[in-house]
């Protein structure tokens, strides 16, 4: 089970994937490793060392030996366990171009992941092997919702932290008044085939989206008046999903607009929905703002002052801040200049930087150090007791908070 306490490991494993997914090596150089949690850590060493010799096969001088490298990285990395973590370990090892070809340097990610690894395995290949570790950041409960009325359905998929609208249809029913010069009992027969045609409509797109698609682990019906409850009890739903729904909820809507609704009145029956607990965060930040004295910070500067000064809580951060800090010291004289820049303006900062001479001696020969914003807001967090919680951007409450910059948070007292 993957709680919120772990939203930032999640994001730095998400972010690991999404970079490592992206490299290729020059042949089949890049070593990708997967350690179950009780194998014997000697064990694994050994294999590699197998693998070692056996690589020395390889006819191409290059691709031989990057792969050695690789795996001598690999294996006193290795060196630095007694025993596999708790959930198994996964190693990526390879190769890497810093500035095209024949710039290649060895890098080496070892990632602890969400859930425990199942099965030895060592491939070398063009590409790492992400996709098994990216299933393990799928989510453990996946809920589908409908959001029925006799106008439009919406049919949505809750996972995670992602809420997703997988079809909106509308039904093309005429209200409930007499037309022309029908008869009354007519034109309800007539409205009755209607109905009954959209009903099994919506039940060939449910079914595919539930149990084709996505698998749901449970279902949740809404919808104004009683068109919800009769396509239950006239048995339109499949009798799979029938036997697996968690609540038929009365809304105000049907459509995209009651799935949204659905959600949020169904809170307390879904279990381990990320998307909730972000949600509760956001929302009483943004109680927070409203109210007077409220405890509410947000925008960079002014959290890591709160940081600086111990009085921060939690920190909400957008999944897609994409910032980092630059640190800059003076060889000469140690001084040291930071700036908080996004990631698209790095590089014309980083040189700008570089040509300004030091405030305090002249100098222009700086050592320089870069860091990933979320990582410092973790550590300087942990060193207060305080909390980071990843947000993610898709979603309305995302929106939210990158309309406050992508950074916002609780402090402990009024400043």
């Amino acid at each position: 089970m993957i709680s919120k306490a772990d939203s930032v490991r999640l994001y730095k494993i998400r972010k690991a994937i999404s970079e490592l997914s992206s490299k290729e090596g020059r042949g089949t150089e890049l070593v990708s490793l997967y350690i179950p949690p009780k194998k014997p850590v000697h064990e694994v060493i050994a294999y590699l060392r197998n693998e070692w010799g056996t690589a020395g096969n390889i006819k191409s001088d290059t691709t031989r030996n990057h792969v050695q490298d690789a795996l001598t990285k690999t294996m006193q990395r290795l060196k630095l366990y007694r025993e596999t973590p708790e959930n198994g370990l996964v190693i990526f090892s390879g190769a890497l171009p810093t500035n095209g070809p024949g710039s290649e340097v060895i890098r080496l990610n070892e990632i602890v992941p969400p859930k425990p690894v199942n099965t030895f395995l060592y491939m070398c290949d063009d590409h790492f092997h992400v996709e098994y570790l990216r299933d393990m950041l799928k989510a453990e409960k996946v809920y589908g919702i409908l959001a029925l009325d006799s106008n439009d359905v919406g049919i949505g998929i809750l996972a995670g932290d992602r809420l997703d609208i997988e079809d909106v249809m509308t039904s093309g029913i005429s209200g409930k008044t007499r037309k022309g010069g029908q008869s009354a009992r007519r034109y309800e027969r007539g409205r009755e085939m209607e109905l009954t045609y959209f009903f099994n409509r919506v039940s060939e797109h449910v079914t595919r989206i539930f149990i084709t698609d996505h698998k749901v682990n449970g279902v949740i019906v809404g919808g104004p008046g009683p068109t919800k409850d009769n396509f239950l009890k006239d048995g339109y739903l499949d009798y799979r999903l029938q036997n697996n729904i968690i609540e038929v909820i009365d809304t105000s809507y049907g459509g995209r607009e009651g799935v949204r609704e659905i959600v949020e009145k169904a809170a307390d029956k879904l279990e381990n929905v990320r998307l909730l607990e972000e949600k509760k965060l956001v929302q009483k930040f943004l109680g927070e703002v409203n109210r007077t004295n409220g405890l509410a910070v947000y925008g960079l500067p002014r959290i890591v002052d709160a940081l600086n000064r111990s009085n921060i809580d939690i920190i909400l951060i957008s999944d897609d801040i994409n910032t980092t800090k630059i640190r800059m010291t003076c060889k000469n004289c140690q001084t040291i200049k930071e700036k908080i820049v996004e990631n698209a303006k790095r590089i014309k900062m980083m040189q700008e930087m570089l040509s300004e001479p030091c405030t305090k001696c002249n100098a222009v020969d700086y050592e320089v150090e870069e860091e990933d914003i979320v990582d410092m807001l973790e550590e300087k967090a942990i060193a207060i007791g305080a909390k980071v919680e990843m947000i993610s951007s898709g979603t309305e409450e995302g929106m939210m908070l990158k309309s406050f910059g992508g950074a916002a948070g609780f402090l402990r007292y009024k400043m």
